[in-house]
This record gives C-alpha cells, sequence and structure tokens, in this order.
C-alpha cells in the first residue's frame, strides 16, 4: 500500500485509544473499498514513524486486525489485507454501517488509561511477544496437576524465583515459603490484616498516604493514627509520643507515597527498635522501589529487619502490568504457619498461567534486563514531562524532583484548591490526582499528582501540558 492511498487521521483529544482509532480507520478503508482484499499494508515500523506512535500502539492495533482476520501476515514478505476477505465485502460493508464501533475483543473503553494517570507502567514496553512465547511454553509443558486448582500460597516455581531477585535486587534474604502470591497491593494488605492486625488495635499510616491502604485499614477495623513525614519520610517520634502500643505501621520507606521522599536510615532503624520493642509489625510497601534514577535501588527496609518484625509487600503492577494482578508479601519466617493458615480459609489462589510465565520471566532474565529498560526509559520520559511543564507555565509551576518514583508531585503557584482544579481536569479526559486527597490530619498541601511513565515524546508531553492549560484557563 503506497502513502497515499491511504491518510490515517487520528484524534489525540477522543476518549477512544489511539490503538482502537487505528483499527477502525482500517476496518473503514477495508469497507469503502480503497484497501483491497491482497493489498500490502505499511510495516508497524514504517507506520510507527509516519504516525508518530509508539510500535507498541501499532503492534496492537495490527493484532486486533489479525486476530479477527483482516489482515494476513506472512512473515518476512510483510502483512496484507485477507484474500479471503474479497467474496465478504458486501457483508462487511453492511456491519460496518450498522456498526460503526465493533466491539473491541474484551477491552472496556471506559476503562481505559487517561493521560497523566498514576500506577501505571509503560504500556507500550510490555514484551507481548516474548510473552506469548513464554505462555506457549508454558502451557505446551502443562501437566494434569497443573490445570487443577491454583495453591492458594502460590506456584511454587514463582516463590523460589522472586526470593532469588529478592536477594539479588532488594537485599532481602528469605526462603521461598516466607513468600505469599497475591492478586494484587490490596490483597496483600488485606492478608495481613486478617493475619496480623485485630478490630480496635492502632495502626501508624504516613500522612500524607495512600488513600486506598488508608480505607482497607479502617475497614478491617484498624484504628488509624496518622504520623506526618518530613524531608527524612516518616517521623518516627512523633508516631511514638502519639501511640507507642500500636500493632502496627504501614510506611513506603523506599519512595514515600506520594511525595517522594526515601526513610533515611536513622529513620529506618529508630522504627525497627520501636517494632522489635513493642511486638509491633511494620508492613514495608515496595510499591515502585525499584525505580530509582539518581543511583542503584536502595535495599529494603526489610534487609535491615534482623528481629524479623516486617513484612515486605511487592507488585508486578508497577514493573510489568497491572492487568496481570500479581503482587507478593515476604512474612517472617515465625509466622509462615499462621499466615499459610489464613490462606488456605480466605484466597482463593491466583491462575497458574499467569504465576508460572511470570515465574519464567523472571528466571530466564527477561525480568531483570526489562527492568533496566524502563529505569531508563523513564528517566527520560520524567525529563520530558518536566521540560513540557517548565515551558508552558514557567515560574507558575514549582517540581521537586525525588531520586525515584513514576509519578510527580507538581505545585502551580496560582492554585488554592487542588480538588476544585482536579476536578476539571478529570472531566477534560486526564487521570489527574490531587495532592490533598492524600493528607489526613497533619498534612495539608496543595497539587498534581501526574503519571509519567507513558509520556513517549517531548511532542506529546507539550501538547498534554497545553491542553491541560487550555482546560483550566478560565477557572
Amino acid at each position: 500500500m503506497r502513502k497515499s492511498d491511504m491518510h490515517i487521521e487520528l484524534n489525540s483529544e477522543s476518549q477512544q485509544p489511539i490503538y482502537l482509532q487505528i483499527y477502525l480507520r482500517f476496518r473503514e478503508a477495508i469497507s469503502e473499498g480503497l484497501l483491497k482484499p491482497g493489498d500490502r499494508v505499511p510495516s508497524l515500523r514504517n507506520l510507527a514513524e509516519d504516525l508518530n506512535l509508539a510500535r507498541g500502539t501499532i503492534e496492537t492495533a495490527y493484532g486486533m486486525l489479525i486476530g479477527e482476520g483482516y489482515f494476513l501476515s506472512q512473515g518476512q514478505a510483510g502483512t496484507v489485507i485477507a484474500p479471503f476477505l474479497e467474496e465478504h465485502l458486501p457483508t462487511i460493508r453492511i456491519v460496518e454501517q450498522s456498526t460503526p464501533y465493533p466491539y473491541p475483543r474484551s477491552r472496556h473503553l471506559s476503562s481505559t488509561p487517561l493521560p497523566l494517570s498514576l500506577g501505571l507502567p509503560a504500556l507500550d514496553t510490555f514484551p507481548r511477544k516474548l510473552w506469548a512465547k513464554l505462555g506457549s511454553q508454558v502451557l505446551r509443558s502443562a501437566t494434569e496437576a497443573d490445570m487443577g486448582y491454583p495453591s492458594q500460597l502460590g506456584l511454587m516455581s514463582l516463590r523460589y524465583a522472586l526470593a532469588s531477585y529478592l536477594k539479588v535486587s532488594r537485599g532481602i534474604s528469605c526462603k521461598p515459603e516466607q513468600i505469599i502470591i497475591t492478586d494484587g497491593y490490596r490483597g496483600s494488605l488485606d492478608l495481613i490484616c486478617r493475619a496480623f492486625l485485630n478490630p480496635g488495635e492502632k495502626v501508624w499510616m504516613e500522612d500524607p498516604g495512600y488513600p486506598a491502604a488508608l480505607k482497607l485499614i479502617q475497614a478491617a477495623g484498624g484504628d488509624v493514627v496518622y504520623v506526618p513525614v518530613d524531608q527524612e519520610g516518616i517521623v518516627v517520634t512523633r508516631g511514638v509520643d502519639n501511640a507507642p502500643e500500636a500493632k502496627m505501621a504501614v510506611v513506603t520507606p523506599s519512595h514515600q507515597s506520594p511525595l517522594g521522599m526515601t526513610l533515611s536510615l536513622e529513620r529506618r532503624l529508630a522504627l525497627l527498635e520501636w517494632a522489635a520493642n513493642n511486638h509491633a509489625w511494620i508492613v514495608e510497601d515496595d510499591y515502585d522501589g525499584e525505580y530509582r534514577y539518581a543511583s542503584r535501588p536502595i535495599p529494603a527496609l526489610k534487609s535491615l529487619d534482623s528481629q524479623d518484625r516486617v513484612i515486605f509487600c511487592g507488585t508486578m503492577s508497577k514493573v510489568i502490568s497491572p492487568s496481570l494482578r500479581l503482587a507478593y508479601i515476604v512474612v517472617p519466617e515465625s509466622q509462615v504457619n499462621h499466615v499459610e493458615t489464613i490462606c488456605r480459609i480466605f484466597q482463593n489462589g491466583c491462575p497458574w498461567v499467569t504465576q508460572a510465565t511470570v515465574a519464567e520471566f523472571i528466571t530466564q532474565g527477561h525480568f531483570s534486563r526489562h527492568l533496566k529498560k524502563t529505569r531508563s526509559l523513564y528517566k527520560l520520559r520524567r525529563q520530558f514531562l518536566v521540560q513540557a511543564l517548565m515551558e508552558v507555565y514557567g515560574e507558575d509551576v514549582s517540581i521537586e524532583l525525588q531520586a525515584g518514583g513514576m509519578h510527580l508531585v507538581v505545585r502551580l503557584n496560582k492554585i488554592n484548591d487542588d480538588k476544585y482544579l482536579v476536578r476539571h481536569l478529570n472531566e477534560a479526559g486526564f487521570g489527574i490526582r490531587a495532592l490533598s486527597d492524600w493528607g489526613s490530619q497533619y498534612f495539608e498541601g496543595q497539587g498534581l499528582i501526574m503519571g509519567f511513565t507513558n509520556i513517549h515524546s517531548t511532542e506529546y508531553a507539550k501538547e498534554l501540558i497545553l491542553r491541560m492549560k487550555k482546560s483550566t484557563a478560565n477557572l
């Protein structure tokens, strides 16, 4: 197909994701006769360059078209419009007229990630082809036992793989039996509350802190005690003053959520001492500890835990994809039997195929390479967003860059109500969060929390920030 045969126009302000717009344009071109059965279509690389898009976006659209039979892949010979469509073109045209928006193969438009959303890895870097290959290998080697109900504790091969990974990357020495696989951080925290927290017991929570964790602790019956944070992280002395008898502390030491500072060594040691002296538990939420840009990732708090009081929480959502719904906890060795009992009562277990594929991804070395790639990419994409904000807002914006993380805390100097601003921004199609929504008792800061991992170019960053400024110009 020559470039002159078809011109693809995309609407960056549409609620439809770009991959779906490309998919629809090709279907429309086929139904209208602009593309005929047997015609070649552009290569992934060429179309990505023509449209200034990430190759992964084009791969997603082409994958849908190939999967539904509109395209036929011929390997190195390229991809063509499926020849068999010749005799079905009248039917295709009727369908196109009556159903202009095709059912997108279980993808829900309402859940399409919005620009600048938090908690998402770079969706265009997901290793689709490798994942398909590993998944195929896993399924071909599956036994009848593998097809039964999964273990509530997690697949042992994945637990072994994670134990090896944590020792090298996070400084945590643990046995595979100490690792429990869950269906996400909320699943991890729910399990921890069931195993280690009784209703009415006090729990230290960072202020500001992750709202979902706060709500879950409260729903579990915990008596929340807010503890302020400063530039060294949670202020342990304030927690001791307010509730020395607390049963648990939920903290984000590698990258405080949402402000981004790292818990200092002095505070880490003080927190561990408090937990040991009071027989309390520390829940370490290491939600994006792998992403540090000024230096190598620092060891986890758990690596200093000589008294076995830390319950470490990790996740695959931030480093691979949230669609996997996989997370894990490392429980103290003395509590393994207790937690296993709770798991067998309340846990369903996670899908075996997903766990087995992740295990292969780790043990074959792909995981470490993926982390290295995305770490460099996120550092660059963060700069894209910072540069765009500074160019568009100039002196009206303040940004405090932290050592790591997957989001920015941005303060607009002329805005006094971040919730009001965010409501308008999200109505305009953004996924930004208000910083004040994360504060409770001590924190009253104003600002915007923006994810940057899916900012694929300087042009895209500036386009978003210009659109953001335009949508709030009259506020």
